[in-house]
């Protein structure tokens, strides 16, 4: 895998396709850890099946809050995440957990 700067923009442009499913939650974990909670994932246009397996991802990820294609920050040919802030998924599943 190449190596890449965390700062919450993640280009896939340079990456095989069959990287994605371990880079884009390996990432976002990184950006997580380092405090940046807004990430531009950058799959670009074309015929969408990369942006389709990337929102695919992003909606098992339990530290993901919410994410959209990027309007005015890339339109359709990138994705803006918004990541839980750490702690907040461990306090609403330790609410989830509690006895009643």
């Amino acid at each position: 895998m190449n190596e890449i700067p965390i700062d919450g923009t993640l280009d896939l442009h340079t990456f095989d396709p069959r990287e994605v499913g371990e880079l884009v939650p390996h990432y976002l974990s990184l950006c997580r850890e380092r405090g940046i909670l807004d990430v531009r994932i950058i799959h670009g246009k074309g015929t969408g099946a990369l942006r389709e397996r990337v929102h695919a991802l992003l909606r098992k990820l339990p530290d993901v809050e919410s994410f959209a294609l990027a309007g005015d920050a890339g339109g359709w040919g990138a994705t803006v995440v918004r990541l839980l802030a750490s702690g907040r998924d461990e306090v609403s599943q330790a609410r989830t957990d509690a006895p009643s």
